[in-house]
């Protein structure tokens, strides 16, 4: 029992810092009070949040094979420390480039380096089972964070203003994932998780611990890289797009209930998802989303009212969500836990990508139509390439890798 309450320690620890650094889903807000209370161009208050996203998907890759070697604890307590310090250094902030520096390279590489951490340690605590399960959770705090940091973050910066905003909200971060990240370790080594009832079978088929050079000579990292770049750019593009697209479509100029839904059924998208796979298996579960999200991508442009705008949101957040718990859960299940971070680091570039190639679409879309529907009609074709991939994609056969790596 002592174990098992470790356990669900590691897990809660794990996601309590998502929900710290999950402060990335605030700067739209950041955004808005640079362009109207300083007076920034929408360029310069876009850059420290588009080079936080890159440099977050470089660092993830990075921190995971660190964490392979030394362990989560200290690269999750380097992780946290530079997202607080890089917030509160933002706070002294005046010209777009220092604020790239501040928040888009040290906060976007402190959050790269926690998250990259709190997933396989976690995983390493839970049955092989529940791998989708923790997955989800670990994942949800960071999409929930939106929830509740975008309205933290207004009044922060209506009562005290943007510089004294990005303070408190760093000092938070010390305070309270600091403290946390302390907490997660890895299990002891011979630890071994208390299998559920009827979880036997899966248990026993265990795969070999495969590095990131080796996943690479396996074919199905190309078809995960793949479905990953393609299924994230679709819900990107909604993500960053909806409420531009609610004022086009049905004239709603205020749509922040909107992005609110959209990370509601993200986080809970990544809960539900991660319960389902370890049911049904991680790639049946990412054709159900790919298949929801292509219909809702082909019938988005009819989707010109407060509720049907409501519904198309939640169904993006949902299939988008459902990529950040499976594929963590599938890349633990055809290449193993010991090299779990930088293999999942390298999957990772995918996402990298997607961030780039859902905006690119919107925009495309939108400058040369008028509209989105061009961008739902690509969106809806990445979707059915990527259920033709979970067709064709089949678990790695860790004994026939093996053979074929020896005689290489």
């Amino acid at each position: 029992m002592k174990k098992f309450d470790r356990a669900m320690q590691i897990l809660l620890a794990g996601f309590c810092i998502n929900l710290c650094m999950g402060i990335l889903y605030a700067w739209s807000v950041f955004k808005q009070a640079l362009v109207v209370d300083l007076g920034w161009s929408n360029a310069d208050a876009s850059m420290p949040y588009t080079v936080a996203v890159i440099a977050f998907s470089l660092s993830l890759l990075i921190a995971g094979v660190l964490q392979d070697r030394m362990g989560p604890r200290r690269i999750l307590i380097l992780g946290t420390t530079m997202v607080g310090i890089g917030m509160i250094v933002s706070s002294f902030a005046t010209s777009p480039l220092v604020l790239v520096l501040t928040f888009g390279i040290l906060t976007g590489c402190g959050i790269g380096f926690g998250y990259a951490c709190l997933a396989p340690s976690a995983m390493k605590w839970f049955h092989p089972s529940k791998k989708g399960l923790v997955n989800g959770l670990i994942a949800a705090g960071f999409g929930l964070a939106a929830v509740y940091l975008a309205p933290l973050t207004s009044s922060l910066i209506t009562s005290f203003g943007i510089n004294t905003s990005f303070l408190i909200l760093g000092v938070a971060v010390l305070l309270i994932a600091l403290p946390l990240a302390c907490t997660i370790t890895n299990p002891p080594a011979g630890y071994q998780p208390q299998a559920p009832a009827g979880s036997e079978s899966k248990a026993a088929a265990k795969p070999v611990d495969i590095n990131w050079r080796s996943m690479l000579k396996t074919p199905q990292f190309y078809s995960l890289w793949l479905m990953f770049a393609l299924a994230s750019s679709a819900g990107l593009m909604v993500i960053g797009n909806i409420t531009s697209i609610a004022a086009a479509q049905a004239n709603i100029t205020e749509a922040a209930y909107l992005v609110v839904i959209l990370s509601i059924f993200n986080a809970g998208g990544r809960i539900a998802a991660g319960m389902l796979s370890d049911k049904i298996g991680g790639v049946k579960t990412l054709m159900l989303a790919f298949i929801m999200q292509g219909i809702n991508m082909a019938m988005f442009a009819s989707f010109q009212s407060d509720f049907t705008l409501m519904i198309g949101a939640a169904l993006a957040g949902i299939g988008y969500g459902t990529l950040l718990a499976v594929f963590p859960s599938i890349t633990a299940d055809y290449y193993g836990l010991k090299n779990y971070g930088a293999n999942y680091g390298v999957l990772y570039t995918a996402w990298g990508i997607s961030g780039f190639i859902g905006p690119v679409v919107a925009a495309v879309a939108v400058d040369t139509t008028g509209t989105y529907a061009l961008a739902y009609t690509i969106c809806a074709a990445m979707m059915a390439v990527a259920v033709v991939l979970t067709f064709i994609t089949k678990p790695v056969d860790a004994k026939a890798l093996e053979k074929k790596l020896a005689r290489a």
